[in-house]
């Protein structure tokens, strides 16, 4: 892909990338974790209950969406904050799978690379990598800051072969579009009652609801490709 002007990678992430061992002609298969690879939803709520609050689904929100449970008040951004990152903390080990994720990242693997691109906290990375590992998804993982559009760009950048995104988060396929408009953006949201809040975002390529459905798509235009 040639040049093109655009935000700068979080000094943060840079170092992460440089020690990927990313083959050059060979497809990626970039993936986010919350809600495309964890049921983070599920989690989260569970961890809201027990520390006497609870999310309400009334929009595509985290952290306005916040309420104590005893008095229906919501939550400060602050408060929110500060649960956001001790349910990350304490129970990213903990979260469970997405149905299918694991089989179906093992057959596209026979042939293109996997990477997990996830925006969560740097301490938590390596809370991540083990519940990866445990789950099946034993691929490497960069902890990212910000939109994502940048470091995809970056990756197509050392690839040069098909590339494909999934995210949940609309403006994260924004972003790669913006940025990398060649690679194959694919919306995926796990949780069924996120998924009808959001609806497919506007610069996707391709929304999906299973990884079954994801695994036949990106089966199909590959080989269509020729690999």
């Amino acid at each position: 892909m040639s040049e093109r002007p655009g935000p700068a990678i979080h000094d943060r992430v840079m170092p992460q990338l440089d020690a990927l061992a990313l083959q050059a002609g060979r497809p990626l298969v970039i993936t986010d974790a919350d809600e495309v690879l964890f049921l983070f939803l599920q989690g989260f709520e569970a961890y809201l209950e027990d520390n006497g609050h609870y999310l309400d689904l009334s929009s595509f929100a985290l952290v306005g969406n916040i309420k104590n449970a005893a008095t229906e008040e919501m939550a400060p951004v602050e408060m929110a904050k500060a649960l956001l990152d001790g349910f990350f903390a304490e129970r990213t080990e903990s979260m469970t799978p997405v149905p299918g994720a694991a089989e179906a990242l093992a057959a596209l693997a026979l042939k293109a690379q996997i990477l997990v691109l996830s925006n969560l906290p740097e301490g938590s990375r390596k809370a991540r990598e083990r519940a990866l590992a445990a789950a099946g998804m034993p691929y490497p993982i960069v902890a990212n800051v910000g939109l994502k559009g940048p470091v995809v760009r970056h990756l197509a950048d050392l690839v040069q072969a098909p590339v494909y995104f999934l995210d949940d988060i609309p403006h994260n396929h924004t972003s790669v579009a913006q940025a990398a408009p060649d690679v194959q953006r694919v919306h995926f949201v796990a949780d069924p009652r996120l998924a009808r809040l959001i609806g497919p975002a506007e610069h996707c390529h391709h929304r999906v609801d299973d990884w079954a459905e994801v695994r036949a798509l990106i089966e199909r235009e590959l080989a269509d490709l020729g690999w």
